[in-house]
């Protein structure tokens, strides 16, 4: 099954190559003949009712410093497609919300990775507040009140912005920390948005499990370390990668969302868990499988594609 796969990403030149998921994707896309095209978030447009791109075919290869090849740019209708992957980093703003809206349009003839309406449905902080026992207990508000309260609950907490990601803008707040009112007014006034408070799990100085999960399945992790004086696990941050293997307490958390995750067309997702918590169900630009596929010796990228190569046929029998 020859696919000609459009993939909607940051610039070719941005990415790390030996970390970047959406390359390893690219990669193992060329090793099974899928004809590549690649176009900016910016280039997406609808013009009277047909979704077009300004793309251009792309070619990869697991080289430092010439690592793709784009040919000549043109205005492409994206139903001609068979699939386009929708894999630009966030935040998460209006202009992601408007990406999906527009993508909507060609998923009757096109499959679109994850499906788009439920990726605008599902922000990572927010969609996994449909699984409360799951999580380590949460406040979502923008009450000073009620945040304090939350703290004096709980004592040890994290204050981090609701459609934040890289770890940017998390705070671990100690019980003897007395920045916490400065914090929120500085979110205030930065954002109408509510802010997201946790009780802090000391578990992630051991690590922040990332779990890989295809069509609901899930194909493997790894944790992230946090350096020492670091509560952040991201690998933006410092943290390093270290091979992690499910404990039944994951193998539990993920059957009870896989299913959610596959009747929404969420192929390729990945879980944050820490020690006995999901904090995050990432569903917009999922990392993480270069790392786990070094660790395990096993191609998630393989994995992904077979779902998708999957769903694809089914798509085409209607």
């Amino acid at each position: 099954m020859s696919l000609a796969v459009a993939i909607q990403m940051d610039p070719m030149e941005s990415i790390n190559i030996d970390a970047d998921s959406t390359f390893a994707l690219a990669l193992e896309a060329k090793a099974r003949g899928h004809g590549l095209y690649h176009y900016l978030p910016s280039a997406l447009a609808l013009r009277e009712g047909r979704v077009v791109a300004r793309a251009a075919p792309l070619d990869v290869r697991r080289e430092r410093g010439n690592h793709f090849t784009l040919g000549e740019v043109r205005v492409i209708e994206l139903a001609t497609f068979d699939v386009v992957l929708m894999r630009q980093d966030p935040p998460f703003d209006m202009a992601y919300i408007t990406a999906t809206h527009l993508l909507e349009h060609v998923k009757r003839t096109t499959l679109v990775i994850n499906d788009p309406a439920h990726v605008r449905n599902a922000p990572e902080k927010l969609f996994v507040t449909h699984f409360p026992d799951l999580m380590p207990p949460t406040l979502i508000s923008s009450d000073a009140a009620l945040i304090r309260e939350f703290r004096a609950e709980h004592k040890d907490i994290v204050v981090k912005p609701l459609f934040g990601n890289g770890g940017a803008g998390v705070f671990h707040i100690a019980p003897d920390d007395e920045n916490l009112n400065a914090l929120l007014e500085m979110f205030t006034a930065r954002s109408r948005e509510p802010v997201i408070v946790q009780r802090y799990i000391p578990a992630v100085r051991q690590g922040d499990k990332r779990i890989i999960l295809v069509d609901g399945e899930a194909v493997g992790a790894v944790s992230r370390v946090p350096p020492a004086g670091e509560a952040r696990a991201n690998l933006h941050v410092g943290a390093k990668a270290v091979p992690a293997k499910l404990t039944p307490r994951d193998q539990e958390i993920c059957n009870a969302i896989g299913p959610a995750l596959k009747s929404r067309g969420l192929v390729f997702v990945g879980i944050d868990v820490i020690g006995d918590y999901i904090t995050e169900i990432n569903v917009t630009s999922p990392t993480g499988i270069q790392e786990i596929s070094r660790f395990d010796g096993v191609s998630l990228a393989a994995k992904v594609w077979d779902a998708i190569e999957h769903r694809r046929k089914a798509h085409r029998q209607g």
